[in-house]
């Protein structure tokens, strides 16, 4: 078998690697294949070559160029011919659905990607017909359902499947390339499902406690709201090649890729089904050398690429919050500019101008109208925060009140304020059902199952690049 870095002469730089479409289960527990289309409208993008949507400003962009191959065979798995033409419309797919920008390096990773996913689906439907003719009976999807799985991705865009197929021809896709890659997909699923899953796959009540437990240890943690890609060094070719993916990744998402999108296509995480959302995510469910990049980042940063044992992470940090012993504050305050070295009189006159002010204020509701009467005042809403994270004078101004109370005067540097308690609450989030946490551990072994039946398949192939 050769591997692909025999396959120089085809593709001239290794990219990032995963299924072109990832699997999840529904609520029904049915394992069904997910992808997004980023195309504005109609992505009435214009020409015979593919395209993509501006990232940016969500219009319509002109096709990307893809690169010119000599018609031919781009390879050969168990003696089944992938041809130059399905690589350039997988290429072309791959582009419009990730809103990667066709950038020369771009190009060269979605040729390495779009490759690797043709062989991986050409595998599963060799293994599934195989299967098929030893059980006597069908598993690979007919039109129908791949119909139907075209309907449920067009509405999720709010197409119809005959819009969303329009609008891929007018990139430069043609139909069947989306039906035989949604087609390879459910039926990899559906046989995934209906061999490993349900009655089978055994999630047992301990496993469902000592989660539960874990969560509630963690739940007085700091936990952080994260988007991931994880890109597999195993399956790209290396850990050089994951961080150089890595890095080229990250470049598209700043010129306005999609995450979500990128990480559907590139993502090789049970995430990406999901666009890489990972939801909220205690300390103890990161890896170390995530958890170190995500504590360092603040809400809405992208990470550099993360390196990690068995490959490179990619984070997007959407929130973070502290844990359920945190006590959380929102206020607002009013507030008298006084410069630290001010004479004692102006720093009596502030103070019994602030004094008049709370015995007028009733909390939160009026304090900027009552402050803005007020000839020097100024108020402002300091949003939510940690009492530990306040500084010392403001948290012990507001310590024992409770909301709509508001405290006496206090001095900083800046000057003087009233500081007004708007709300009160304890940090931290609701547990998952016993239900939730059975069904993401039988996703987990689903996917586990799922990569290292791949696996082995690759290994037993012959993949020749001619």
């Amino acid at each position: 078998m050769r591997t692909s870095a025999e396959a120089s002469a085809l593709i001239v730089t290794k990219g990032t690697g995963s299924f072109m479409m990832r699997t999840c289960r529904t609520t029904a527990g049915t394992a069904v294949a997910v992808a997004l289309v980023c195309l504005a409208g109609s992505a009435s993008a214009q020409g015979g070559d593919g395209g993509t949507a501006s990232p940016s400003s969500g219009a319509p962009a002109s096709a990307p160029a893809v690169t010119p191959l000599a018609e031919g065979v781009a390879a050969i798995v168990n003696d089944q011919i992938i041809s130059t033409y399905d690589l350039r419309q997988r290429m072309r797919l791959l582009m419009v659905t990730s809103g990667v920008q066709p950038t020369q390096q771009a190009l060269q990773q979605i040729q390495q990607e779009a490759l690797r996913s043709l062989i991986d689906e050409h595998l599963e439907i060799q293994e599934i017909r195989r299967e098929e003719k030893e059980q006597k009976f069908k598993i690979v999807a007919d039109d129908n359902d791949v119909k139907h799985e075209i309907d449920r991705i067009a509405s999720g865009n709010r197409m119809t499947g005959d819009q969303l197929l329009k609008a891929l021809a007018s990139a430069g896709v043609g139909p069947d390339t989306m039906k035989e890659q949604i087609r390879a997909q459910v039926s990899w699923a559906r046989w995934i499902q209906g061999r490993y899953g349900g009655s089978r796959l055994k999630v047992s009540p301990d496993q469902i406690n000592a989660v539960l437990r874990q969560l509630q240890v963690e739940a007085a943690k700091p936990q952080f709201q994260v988007s991931e890609i994880f890109l597999d060094a195993a399956r790209v070719g290396g850990q050089n090649v994951a961080q150089d993916g890595a890095n080229q990744l990250i470049a598209q998402l700043q010129q306005g890729a999609p995450f979500a999108a990128v990480a559907r296509q590139f993502s090789s995480a049970t995430t990406a089904a999901n666009g890489g959302d990972a939801g909220w995510l205690a300390e103890s469910q990161l890896q170390p050398e995530v958890r170190a990049a995500v504590e360092a980042m603040r809400p809405g940063q992208l990470s550099q690429p993360i390196p990690v044992r068995d490959g490179v992470y990619i984070v997007y940090l959407r929130d973070k919050r502290s844990g359920a012993g945190s006590d959380m504050v929102t206020l607002k305050q009013a507030a008298i500019s006084v410069a630290s070295t001010a004479p004692a009189d102006q720093i009596d006159a502030a103070q019994k101008k602030l004094l008049a002010l709370r015995d007028k204020v009733q909390g939160c509701a009026d304090i900027d109208a009552k402050a803005g009467a007020v000839d020097g005042v100024l108020a402002g809403d300091l949003g939510e925060a940690d009492v530990k994270d306040l500084a010392p004078a403001f948290r012990d101004a507001i310590q024992g009140l409770q909301p709509n109370q508001v405290s006496q005067p206090i001095r900083t540097d800046a000057g003087l304020h009233l500081i007004a308690v708007c709300a009160r609450r304890q940090g931290g989030v609701d547990l998952p059902s016993r239900e939730e946490v059975e069904s993401r551990l039988e996703d987990q072994q689903l996917s586990l199952v799922s990569r290292r039946y791949l696996r082995d398949l690759k290994n037993s192939a012959t993949i020749e690049f001619p």
